[in-house]
């Protein structure tokens, strides 16, 4: 196992969590809370935002784990299957019509974790 692709991964999806948490979170709700919504739908929205959140949590905690205790390998697995999903999601939306997404750190942090544990298998 390559430690420092594990150690890697591990650190795009905490940094990602930081940001998304904390940073992401101030602009997005600001957003939401401005708009016409109704106050369901604002609070339906911040638990979906913090709920990728923790996705990018225990992706993190996951690999770490896993540059440490490189028998458990497999808990790896389902975190680079998701990342991958995930990229593509943002690639394909951003090409059928949000253009958005392209420009966002979605897709190339999801891709980049998703790689970077793979060949830390």
């Amino acid at each position: 196992m390559e430690f420092w692709f594990l150690i890697a991964s591990s650190a795009l999806s905490f940094v990602g969590m930081l940001f998304h948490g904390i940073l992401g979170q101030q602009k997005y709700m600001g957003n939401i809370n401005n708009s016409e919504l109704q106050s369901l739908t604002k609070s339906l929205s911040l638990v979906s935002w913090h709920v990728f959140t923790i996705f990018l949590f225990v992706s993190s905690v996951t690999l770490f784990y896993v540059a440490f205790n490189p028998a458990i390998y497999i808990a790896a697995y389902p975190i680079i299957g998701i990342n991958i999903l995930g990229s593509i999601l943002f690639l394909l939306l951003g090409l059928i019509g949000h253009k958005q997404l392209l420009s966002m750190p979605g897709a190339y942090l999801m891709g980049f974790t998703a790689l970077f544990a793979y060949l830390g298998l």
